[in-house]
């Protein structure tokens, strides 16, 4: 579980990279609102995806366990290194296009995301490190508590805030009007 140093420069070029392009797509660099918060309570605000830590950080470390598991499936003779650039590489390039107008309109359409005009380069900086915890710990807890883990955080965000990853790629891919509307507090 080691990485070096060349691979450790190209993960923080990789993240540092995805901060310039998000930065040239017009995204700011913090919450609009001039503030920045370590956590972000308010789920259904334009402040939502604007700071360190929100209710959707779960989500990118569940990435990571699931990044860590598919790349150890299909990928088992690459290093651990590579397979982190790997992951790292995916997240980023999620981070890329989750912040484009077409995603964020999508995500305006069909999801409880109304005020959502996508993400600050601090949080989408954040969800990247935030994957790379997700990675490390499915790296070194056994199977069956990754697994339990990832499962405790999709209940506890759902039943906080009615959404969560799976709801999130559902919505996003083949929105449902009973999700919606059970999202929506209907």
């Amino acid at each position: 579980m080691t990485l070096t140093r060349t691979q450790f420069l190209i993960l923080a070029a990789m993240i540092v990279g995805t901060g310039t392009i998000l930065y040239g797509m017009g995204h700011p660099v913090i919450c609009k609102c001039g503030d920045v918060k370590f956590w972000y309570f308010d789920a259904v605000s334009p402040e939502n995806s604007q700071h360190i830590f929100d209710w959707y950080t779960p989500s990118h470390v569940i990435h990571g366990f699931l990044f860590y598991f598919v790349l150890w499936l299909l990928a088992p003779r690459l290093s651990f290194g590579t397979r982190l650039l790997l992951a790292v590489g995916i997240e980023a390039t999620w981070e890329v296009v989750e912040n484009t107008e077409f995603v964020i309109n999508h995500y305006r359409e069909v999801t409880i995301s109304l005020d959502y005009y996508g993400d600050s380069v601090l949080n989408s900086v954040s969800d990247i490190l935030f994957m790379v915890v997700g990675f490390l710990l499915a790296a070194s807890l056994p199977v069956w508590i990754t697994v339990l883990l990832a499962i405790s955080l999709e209940l506890f965000v759902g039943v906080m805030i009615r959404d969560g990853l799976t709801l999130n790629v559902i919505m996003l891919l083949w929105p449902l009007d009973s999700i919606a509307q059970w999202q929506q507090g209907r």
